[in-house]
């Protein structure tokens, strides 16, 4: 089959293979046909060594498809079934699992077992996924079932961004009708982090990117209004009385915008840091500065069980409050790789969505 492989760190395209295989569907496997997969900035991550990942490796984790095999004692899904990634897997009896919070599970494994192989090579997935490729091999609980009113490519951005994004905003950050936000990076987990914020109830939802395009992209999905980060401390003065919003979501993974965040929230307020970072960057925030009793939170794959935070955003999106159609008229080619994805998709049986996360 064909897939595109990263063979190092630090490499900017992709190779497109046909020669990939994947492992055989054994005991509590689940084969998967994709048939639509996003581009989430992760990736890139991986590909620039922000993230540390064994090569060669299969990237892509934003995908949905349909179930070819199940190996034994699978009870989850059959052939046949339409299904989303779930690049977290739970097990379900671990202590965090117990109290909800599955996506903290002790047993994942974050792909350090190789699921591909060429020739007698192995290849690891991104993130128990490795979904730029057209079959895949999960274990059970990494697949999860959608109904057939969901679409592969709305159920691929669930399988992601649109959880991240609204979870944080819904299980972590816990906003409040009548609250002020702010969201900074407007990617497509800061885009479901916005729809997610007028979910809860926010009077007020800023967004706050240095691309006008993406501010643009805010305002369509229900900000307020969308600013440059050089005017942030100008939004927070119409919408806040220069007080500071109550809650900040930060959707990038940087010092920098976490300590704007930070700066830009009110005394008491809540920080909700989203984007994946770097394990060798550190947070600039003084030990003194807590006294304002601001809250530092760090949220992950939503901020709770996963598939409760599936079925919670399907629900919204039925009933039109949520709009995941758009995010995907919306999406953005990402050059760097761009070009290996779209050739490595080009086959009828499998789409793509690049989504601006």
């Amino acid at each position: 089959m064909r897939a595109a492989i990263l063979n190092a760190i630090s490499d900017t395209t992709l190779q497109v293979r046909d020669d990939v295989e994947t492992i055989a569907t054994g005991p509590g496997r689940v084969k998967v046909r994709i048939h639509a997969t996003g581009l989430c900035h992760s990736d890139l991550s991986v590909m620039n060594g922000t993230l540390t990942r064994p090569t060669p490796i299969i990237l892509g984790h934003e995908g949905a498809g349909e179930v070819l095999e199940t190996g034994g004692g699978v009870t989850r899904v059959k052939p046949g079934d339409r299904v989303l990634i779930c690049w977290r897997p739970s097990c379900g009896d671990c202590r965090a699992c117990r109290r909800g919070q599955g996506n903290l599970c002790a047993a994942d494994a974050s792909g350090s077992e190789a699921t591909f192989r060429i020739g007698r090579k192995e290849v690891y997935p991104f993130i128990n996924s490795g979904t730029f490729t057209e079959e895949t091999v999960l274990s059970e609980e990494s697949v999860f079932p959608v109904p057939d009113d969901v679409s592969y490519e709305v159920a691929a951005l669930i399988g992601c961004a649109v959880t991240t994004g609204v979870g944080a905003a819904l299980n972590t950050a816990r906003i409040r009708p009548g609250e002020s936000v702010a969201v900074i990076g407007l990617g497509g987990v800061g885009i479901a982090a916005v729809q997610g914020a007028r979910v809860a109830g926010a009077a007020h939802v800023v967004g706050v990117d240095p691309v006008g395009r993406r501010r643009g992209w805010a305002e369509h999905f229900g900000a307020t209004e969308a600013v440059p980060p050089e005017e942030l401390a100008a939004a927070s003065a119409r919408w806040t009385g220069s007080e500071g919003f109550d809650h900040v979501l930060e959707a990038v993974g940087k010092p920098a915008t976490v300590r704007a965040a930070f700066d830009a929230a009110r005394r008491g307020g809540s920080i909700t840091v989203i984007g994946a970072g770097s394990a060798k960057e550190q947070i600039p925030v003084s030990l003194y500065e807590l006294l304002t009793e601001k809250t530092l939170l760090g949220s992950y794959y939503g901020g709770g069980d996963v598939d409760h935070t599936f079925n919670q955003v399907i629900t919204l999106w039925r009933a039109g409050r949520l709009d995941l159609d758009s995010m995907i008229t919306h999406r953005v080619a990402l050059e760097d790789i761009n070009d290996a994805i779209v050739q490595m998709h080009s086959g009828e049986a499998l789409r793509t969505i690049i989504t601006p996360n």
